[in-house]
């Protein structure tokens, strides 16, 4: 009897020992698959965090040429055309490589002790691929007007944008802006200019009271003929300040109006002349048979002594917002005018 009594308490205690091993198994199980669930909720939390950030930081950037997709904020920027890199120097960012300026190279002096560091890439009209391709851009600059035929080329080598033209420098202020992830220095560099803008026409229209707005002519004398811009980058911020264009234009549909016959020198006709011309004998030597002419001599800025030389590269090559922000502080010196 006490034998029995004694095997089956042997009996009951291993039955319990084995019963507490297997509660334990389980339970280390569950917690193992517990721990998997949560690694793995984690992952995938992980994952889809580092989605939505490569999302927000991917942007579609439309322009001349298509869409582009641009991800994060480039650092590597080239820039094609004067106007470009004369708008990332406003943005406070120093290009990678920049195409060579018309003259003063290899950058305008205006811009020069901001561009000391940067890689000169050919030319606006012919830019070098392999140079630019050497320094891993990671956006580039361009424009139609110059380099539509090699698009595909310079996306290859990093994502493009393009502008229409080389001109308009507001919105070359916008697209770089989209394009760089600068929208707010944009709008800021933007919303200066026109406050600028609305300050001097307030200002000229209360010196000049009615005989406000002048007809103003943006002339260039070359070798073999003289220019009218009647847009262009000088003409265009004439016309937002207010200037009319000139007076007795046949065609205003054109943005600049070549002149080779001096019978159509009236084609000129304006209040006050801004011209510039190219230090070159031959040039020279057009400038002094046109303004020799007696019908020369009898347009009304010639007559009233409001001829004005103006600097070449400011109010025509450059095409930037800086330059734009130079010809504006040159036209309220020009009419005394508070800046």
């Amino acid at each position: 009897m006490t034998k029995f009594l004694f095997r089956k308490n042997i009996f009951n205690i291993l039955t319990i020992l084995l019963l507490s091993m297997l509660l334990l198994a389980a339970c280390g199980n569950e917690d193992n698959e517990s721990q998997a669930n949560e690694e793995e909720e984690n992952d995938t939390v992980a994952t889809d965090s580092n989605e939505e950030e490569e999302t927000a930081n991917t942007r579609e950037v439309e322009h001349a040429m298509g869409t582009t997709t641009i991800e994060g904020k480039p650092e590597r920027i080239v820039t094609l055309y004067q106007g470009a890199t004369d708008a990332a120097v406003a943005f406070g960012i120093t290009p990678v490589g920049a195409v060579e300026s018309w003259l003063q190279q290899p950058f305008y002096d205006y811009l020069k002790d901001d561009l000391t560091d940067v890689t000169v890439v050919g030319q606006e009209t012919q830019p070098n691929l392999e140079e630019i391709a050497n320094l891993k851009p990671d956006l580039i600059i361009a424009s139609n007007i110059r380099h539509e035929e090699i698009y595909d080329q310079l996306s290859a080598i990093a994502p493009t944008v393009s502008h229409e033209t080389v001109y308009a420098f507001k919105e070359t202020v916008s697209l770089m802006g989209e394009a760089m992830g600068e929208e707010e220095k944009a709008t800021e560099i933007l919303d200066d200019w026109n406050n600028r803008v609305e300050d001097f026409k307030g200002k000229v229209e209360e010196k000049y009271q009615d005989e406000w707005p002048f007809h103003a002519s943006v002339l260039n004398f070359r070798a073999d003929h003289a220019r009218i811009y009647v847009t262009g980058f000088a003409g265009s911020i004439l016309s937002e300040l207010g200037f009319k264009g000139p007076k007795q234009l046949s065609d205003d549909s054109q943005d600049v109006l070549k002149l080779t016959d001096k019978e159509s020198i009236t084609e000129m006709n304006a209040d006050v002349f801004y011209l510039f011309m190219e230090d070159d004998p031959a040039v020279e030597s057009t400038y002094k048979e046109w303004t020799e002419h007696p019908l020369w001599k009898d347009l009304d800025a010639v007559k009233n002594d409001e001829v004005h030389q103006v600097d070449e590269i400011i109010w025509n090559m450059a095409g930037g917002i800086k330059a734009a922000n130079l010809m504006l502080d040159d036209l309220y010196d020009r009419f005394d005018l508070e800046k």
